[in-house]
């Protein structure tokens, strides 16, 4: 397998370590800053869909325009509304298993992966650059809420 297509794998496999990783907790346990000032569990599942969302179009916006300008947004406000720090992640985990879906069968469409977008704040982007940066983005997280699940007394 070459290494994009293990990492296509990895994204599209994603959503499920993910469940599996956050599997039983309870809305208290999602909600409660064990690691502050790092996000809570909860605000780290709906951030990876609010982010993977955003991925999701970049990358179409990539595939179908000649160099187009991504538009940024601010993740901590983002991650500090109603809806992302609620204990229930059903919506976010549902999100992420059907856009991680689409996104890597719309991966499986490329024919050139060097198309670039401009990103106003790291400049040109590819489509191989954002799919890294996604896989590694995801990984990122999984360790960020480990570590929170780490602190979290027994």
């Amino acid at each position: 397998m070459s290494e994009r297509a293990t990492l296509i794998q990895a994204l599209r496999e994603f959503p499920a370590l993910l469940t599996q990783q956050v599997a039983g907790l309870t809305p208290a346990q999602l909600t409660t800053p064990y690691n502050a000032p790092e996000w809570t569990i909860a605000q780290n599942v709906h951030h990876l869909a609010d982010s993977h969302m955003n991925s999701y179009i970049r990358f179409k916006l990539i595939q179908h325009e000649a160099h187009p300008t991504l538009k940024p947004y601010q993740q901590e406000d983002w991650a500090a509304s109603p809806e992302a720090t609620d204990g229930d992640i059903t919506p976010a985990l549902d999100i992420l298993r059907g856009l991680h879906t689409r996104w890597t069968n719309l991966m499986l469409t490329v024919t050139d992966w060097s198309r670039s977008g401009y990103h106003p704040e790291y400049g040109t982007v590819t489509l191989d650059g954002l799919l890294t940066s996604y896989v590694n983005h995801g990984q990122a997280h999984l360790k960020q809420i480990q570590a929170v699940l780490d602190k979290m007394p027994r």
